[in-house]
C-alpha cells in the first residue's frame, strides 16, 4: 500500500452482479464511481454533509479537475470493496483526495482525485469555506 495514513476513513461498498461486465469482474467504468462514492462518504462522515447539501444548502461545489487511477487487481462480487479515503493536500482553492480500494486485503485500485472549490450558482473558483478548510486540515496526513 502507498503510505496510507493510520486511521483513515474506510467506506465499504457491496459489489453486485450488476456492477460486473461479461468477464465477471467490475466494469471499468464503475471504478471511478466507487471512488467518488467514497469521497462523498468521507465528506458526510467528517463534515456532516455531502456534495448535495454543499451545492443546494451552502451554494458551494467541488467539481473535479483531475482524476487518475491505477488498477492493481480485479474487483468481484466475492468480497466487500473497502475504499480507504483521505485528503492528500489542500491548496488555496483545491483539494486532492487519495482513494485505495481493496478486497479481502488485496489492493485493487488506487487513485488521486483533485477538486476545485466553486460558488455553485456562479461556477466561480473560490477558497473553501473556513469550516471546511478546518475539517480538511484536521484530517491531512501528518508529515
Amino acid at each position: 500500500m502507498s503510505g496510507r495514513p493510520s486511521g483513515c476513513f474506510a467506506h465499504e461498498i457491496r459489489i453486485t452482479w450488476g456492477d460486473c461486465d461479461p468477464a465477471k469482474i467490475a466494469y471499468t467504468g464503475r471504478i471511478p464511481w466507487f471512488a467518488l462514492d467514497a469521497i462523498n462518504a468521507w465528506w458526510e462522515d467528517k463534515a456532516g454533509e455531502g456534495w448535495f447539501q454543499f451545492e443546494v444548502d451552502r451554494n458551494f461545489g467541488t467539481p473535479f479537475v483531475h482524476m487518475s487511477l491505477d488498477f492493481r487487481a480485479p474487483i468481484t462480487p466475492r468480497h466487500r470493496l473497502v475504499c480507504h479515503t483521505w485528503p492528500e493536500t489542500l491548496g488555496e482553492t483545491s483539494i486532492a483526495f487519495r482513494v485505495e480500494g481493496e478486497q479481502d486485503g488485496v489492493l485493487c485500485f488506487e487513485g488521486r482525485f483533485v477538486c476545485v472549490f466553486v460558488v455553485a450558482d456562479a461556477f466561480r473558483k473560490v477558497p473553501p469555506p473556513q469550516d471546511i478548510r478546518d475539517i480538511v486540515l484536521a484530517h491531512l496526513p501528518k508529515a
